[in-house]
């Protein structure tokens, strides 16, 4: 609880695909096949414990299909105040959007609007700006600052999406600088990615005035909240969310959950030619140190080091603290049966990674997994650093 009478904490993971509809068409071609999105809402409620979901391909007009049935059942209903409520979980309805701008790489970009039908109105304004609009993630064919006025003007908002990434990110493959390619004035938030934390983007001054999110970017229904946020709301909505956004009236992101972006799949520079992840500290990395070629994965600690405009990264005071998540698939020895166990005995996942006691952990999985658990709680475990589309692990004890 907070100390404001109507405030309360939720859990909020922003970037979920969908894999198909409910009949079966592709929506997320990488994405699970059973990731559809009452799939998504069941898991979110149910087994993971997160009360706030951003599921981003609900521009597809297959999946609105799927939404009305879930609205026309009465299993979920829409909210007021934005957003579509199952149990004690809500929807945020959102799209990721490719933008490529004349010059530059591309990047992607989240979109959020609080009613459905809101989101089919812009669907009706992709379709001429898009070649697939049943697609995740596609190139939207207009300039990015017009796709931004365009969200706005609907009462959307627009996150830039996993910023450090070397692929399709903003930072990592489009420019050095936001201001290069998007009005600094039409974003509510930025999206980390999972390679980076809010000290690394601490070396870019330009990011001060944003709220940072940590999101799963989950390609499948375990995936979900492998990242995730703390928020401070009066209820899990839209219009609350862009108040947490904005930090107002009390409302705001009180702590992101995410990897540590040693584990992240695009930490280190890596080298394709001997598959080799340059993990030394020299961050300023042009030739392999083990095999001399160049052909190198750039990575996401050494690309933001080489465009940062800080000679050390400066964390402003009022950023809400990053808590170094491990997922309960990456402990070593937990494995579908025992997270059942612990499912069946504590409810959710959130339950298990922030409530249980270490007494009560190890009278059901034992005390090795327990301790395991907690240390991942305190930050504790070792780990082998990830790079080149490799995650990093969990080192086995």
């Amino acid at each position: 609880m907070t100390n404001h009478p109507n405030l309360d904490m939720y859990y909020g993971d922003l970037h979920i695909h969908i894999g198909r509809t409910e009949q079966g068409a592709p929506v997320k071609i990488s994405g699970s096949r059973d990731l559809t999105f009452a799939n998504i809402a069941r898991e979110a409620a149910e087994r993971k414990g997160i009360q706030l979901v951003g599921i981003i391909d609900c521009h597809s007009p297959g999946v609105q299909d799927d939404i009305l049935t879930c609205l026309k059942q009465g299993e979920m209903q829409e909210l007021a105040d934005g957003g579509i409520s199952y149990r004690n979980t809500t929807i945020l309805l959102g799209s990721e959007l490719e933008i490529r701008e004349p010059g530059m790489g591309p990047a992607h970009l989240l979109a959020f609007f609080p009613y459905l039908e809101t989101m089919q109105s812009f669907t009706q304004w992709l379709k001429v700006r898009m070649k697939n609009v049943n697609l995740s993630s596609q190139r939207v064919y207009a300039p990015a600052k017009e796709l931004q006025k365009e969200v706005y003007a609907r009462g959307g908002m627009i996150i830039p999406a996993h910023i450090f990434t070397p692929h399709r990110s903003i930072y990592g493959s489009c420019a050095p600088r936001i201001g290069d390619v998007l009005d600094p004035d039409l974003i509510s938030a930025v999206e980390l990615g999972l390679s980076a934390d809010s000290e690394m983007a601490g070396w870019i001054s330009e990011l001060d005035r944003y709220t940072y999110l940590t999101n799963s970017d989950a390609h499948s229904l375990k995936k979900i909240g492998r990242e995730y946020n703390k928020l401070v709301l009066a209820e899990p909505t839209y219009g609350e969310f862009v108040k947490a956004l904005a930090c107002t009236d009390g409302r705001k992101v009180e702590g992101n959950f995410g990897l540590n972006p040693r584990l992240g799949k695009y930490h280190r520079t890596y080298c394709s030619s001997c598959n080799y992840i340059i993990d030394e500290a020299n961050v300023s990395v042009e030739r392999c140190p083990y095999c001399g070629k160049t052909k190198l994965v750039r990575g996401v600690l050494d690309r933001i080091v080489s465009i940062g405009d800080r000679s050390a990264p400066q964390v402003p005071e009022n950023r809400p603290l990053y808590h170094y998540q491990v997922p309960l698939e990456f402990i070593p020895g937990l494995g579908p049966a025992k997270l059942e166990l612990l499912l069946g005995s504590f409810g959710t996942e959130m339950n298990i990674l922030h409530q249980v006691s270490y007494q009560d952990l190890s009278h059901v999985v034992g005390d090795d997994l327990a301790s395991k658990i907690c240390d991942a709680r305190e930050g504790k475990l070792q780990l082998e650093t990830g790079g080149g589309g490799i995650y990093g692990k969990v080192a086995k004890s």
